[in-house]
């Protein structure tokens, strides 16, 4: 089997429907799709039922690849998501605003939401409005000076406790969990690219929400703005 992983592996899940979907990463093309759907029983927990989707399809998948699965994404339909909105100003001093101006009140929200709910993890940062001299925007302008900014940020986050015990799944099969995305996000965005839902989670782990912080460490490709600034910061 090759070391280099030229794919991406997705899972979905939602309620008693388990996807995986393996995607290639130069092109896009799926490689492999299956689905299983479970009895809604309440004794059977989802973790066991992800156990045993997992044990039908790792092998199989791997042995048609001919390559190991060493991580996974995880998009996820859970009522576990606690969103919470923040906003935060500053001044500017009829200075242009460039993303460079963002990064210490985005370092200051980040590092409040954490300490703030020490049992969550942040699972997406988006900027959801740019206030900028009382006008509102939802993208930043190009070359446009202020006074003052305001910025409403969204956290999606999910109990750490979720997350380890996905992890600890994953982990009988050798498997790393690379990152959860929150299926609805997604979903916002798969009406916008016309695509699967799996397609439209690989745009938005590389990046293509540009008012998304992206907090995930992502060595193998070239990292957007905020991604490199909180590599620096963490």
């Amino acid at each position: 089997m090759s070391d280099e992983i030229k794919f991406e592996t997705y899972i979905l899940i939602n309620n008693d429907k388990f996807v995986i979907c393996v995607i290639k990463k130069s092109s896009s093309e799926i490689l492999f799709e299956e689905e299983k759907t479970y009895d809604n029983n309440k004794e059977i927990s989802e973790l066991d039922k992800l156990d045993d989707f997992l044990e039908k399809k790792i092998f199989k998948i791997e042995k048609i690849l001919k390559n190991f699965i060493q991580d996974v994404y995880i998009i996820l339909k859970s009522k576990e998501f606690f969103p919470i909105g923040v906003s935060i100003k500053r001044e500017n001093y009829d200075n242009v605003i460039y993303q460079k101006n963002l990064i210490h009140p985005l370092n200051d929200l980040k590092n409040l939401c954490q300490f703030s709910y020490k049992d969550k993890k942040i699972i997406h940062m988006i900027i959801e409005k740019y206030c900028i001299d009382d006008k509102d925007y939802t993208i930043l302008p190009d070359n446009l000076k202020c006074d003052n900014f305001t910025l409403d940020i969204k956290f999606d986050c999910l109990p750490k406790k979720v997350i380890k015990n996905y992890e600890h799944i994953l982990k009988k099969y050798h498997i790393l969990l690379n990152q959860v995305l929150n299926a609805n996000y997604i979903e916002q965005y798969e009406d916008k690219t016309n695509q699967s839902i799996f397609h439209t989670a690989k745009l938005i782990v590389s990046g293509h929400n540009n008012n998304e912080v992206l907090l995930v460490n992502k060595t193998k490709r070239n990292k957007g703005f905020f991604e490199k600034f909180f590599d620096f910061f963490s």
